[in-house]
């Protein structure tokens, strides 16, 4: 294997930060977030082959499984727990694990990702399959945890992803499908909450919502399916709606809408 090289450890290309006026620090600061979506476009022709194999489970009725640690693992909660209501589809269909559980999504939860056997445990709750795709998320890419769960799964047959921010990362070599975003030395020494979390929650974007694409929860450009979960999405459905339909009267399209719950339902009630 090529030497394992922690760029998400390395010293900060600035020094003093105490010293910074706020201008100074928000310029550089943004001028080192602005390098994250160049490191993510180098990496597109590793999260294709992913989405691709995800999409393929999911309509044989599978599932998406994000598992990491402190940021790596709450940006996968974020990613599953905004599917539902964005697209429509079941709770559920996406889920995310972090190490430490529920109560490690606000507090951290000191050597909660140390274990490489509680990671699988913690799968093994929601009875994953091979019907399902695991994407284990870790900055680093030698989260224990995170490494155990891939492992553990690779040896009963469940695809794998990864996505890490160093190159040749230990966690690369558990996944079928390893995506690694080289951002390079974090703004603050090893806070890999800035760049590092940026370029996963950029990478987990492109792949939930390339994947609902794929399944069909997206119609031209418009979230035909999402959830009526409070006043501002009602009043998107029922102009999105309007426009689809050619419903003039707003109040009749906001009836409509409410009565079948998504836009998607409602065009079809139309064309019956």
């Amino acid at each position: 294997m090529e030497q394992f090289i922690r760029t998400t450890e390395q010293e900060s290309n600035y020094h003093h930060l105490e010293e910074m006026g706020v201008a100074e620090l928000l310029h550089n600061i943004n001028k080192e977030d602005s390098t994250v979506p160049a490191a993510v476009a180098k990496a597109i022709p590793q999260i294709e082959p992913l989405v691709a194999a995800i999409s393929d489970k999911m309509l044989m009725g599978g599932r998406l499984f994000y598992i990491g640690a402190g940021t790596s693992g709450r940006l996968g909660i974020v990613d599953a727990s905004e599917c539902p209501p964005t697209y429509g589809v079941p709770y559920g269909l996406v889920i995310g694990i972090i190490a430490g559980g529920e109560k490690a999504i606000t507090n951290a939860v000191e050597f909660a990702e140390d274990s490489k056997e509680q990671g699988w445990t913690d799968l093994e709750a929601y009875h994953v399959s091979e019907k399902d795709v695991v994407i284990g998320i870790a900055a680093s890419g030698a989260t224990p945890y995170v490494i155990g769960a891939l492992e553990a799964c690779r040896k009963r047959n469940i695809i794998t992803g990864s996505i890490s921010c160093n190159p040749n990362s230990p966690v690369s070599s558990f996944a079928d499908y390893p995506i690694e975003v080289v951002v390079g030395p974090e703004f603050v020494t090893g806070s890999t909450r800035m760049k590092s979390g940026t370029a996963q929650k950029l990478v987990l974007n492109m792949i939930s919502t390339s994947v609902m694409i794929q399944l069909g929860r997206v119609e031209d450009n418009r979230m035909v399916n999402m959830q009526l979960s409070n006043e501002k999405l009602v009043d998107r459905g029922v102009k999105m709606l309007m426009l689809k339909s050619g419903l003039t009267n707003y109040e009749q399209a906001k009836d409509l809408l409410l009565q079948h719950g998504t836009v998607k339902k409602a065009l079809t009630s139309m064309e019956m």
